[in-house]
């Protein structure tokens, strides 16, 4: 996909799959859409066409089955970048082992190590290279 010249212009609305949809501001929205694509198998649905200054409005993904939106920072029109914090993106996934590991390839650093927590499922959290607090969460398989 060539960012730089791809819009999304007479294409039909892409339907928004889940019942919260988080919209995260990060600095270089195409770029994390695009790590995301390696770290968690996202796709990218849509997408507004970057500006002069190679940043967007709104990215649509898909991971996992749910939509994620995705802006860059236009401080230029109020909106200044700010650090991800106080939020973790939580996804509960079947194979815990694969997501883990594409993850930690595509370059998340790994938080807290993946292990039995109290209530039972394996958890652990990551950080991906925009800042982003990731935890993967998954039933212990007997």
């Amino acid at each position: 996909m060539n960012a730089t010249t791809q819009t999304n212009e007479n294409q039909a609305q892409t339907p928004v799959c889940g019942g919260l949809v988080a919209y995260l501001q990060v600095d270089g929205a195409m770029k994390a859409a695009e790590f995301y694509k390696d770290a968690f198998g996202a796709t990218i649905e849509s997408f507004h066409p970057l500006d002069e200054q190679g940043r967007t409005m709104h990215i649509h993904l898909y991971i996992n089955g749910s939509s994620l939106m995705l802006g860059d920072p236009y401080p230029d029109y109020g909106y200044p970048l700010e650090k991800p914090q106080a939020f973790t993106m939580l996804l509960p996934v079947d194979d815990i082992d694969f997501w883990w590991k594409r993850a930690v390839d595509a370059g998340l650093t790994v938080t807290m190590d993946l292990q039995v927590m109290f209530w039972g499922d394996r958890y652990g959290q990551l950080r991906d290279p925009f800042g982003v607090s990731w935890a993967m969460n998954a039933p212990v398989k007997g």
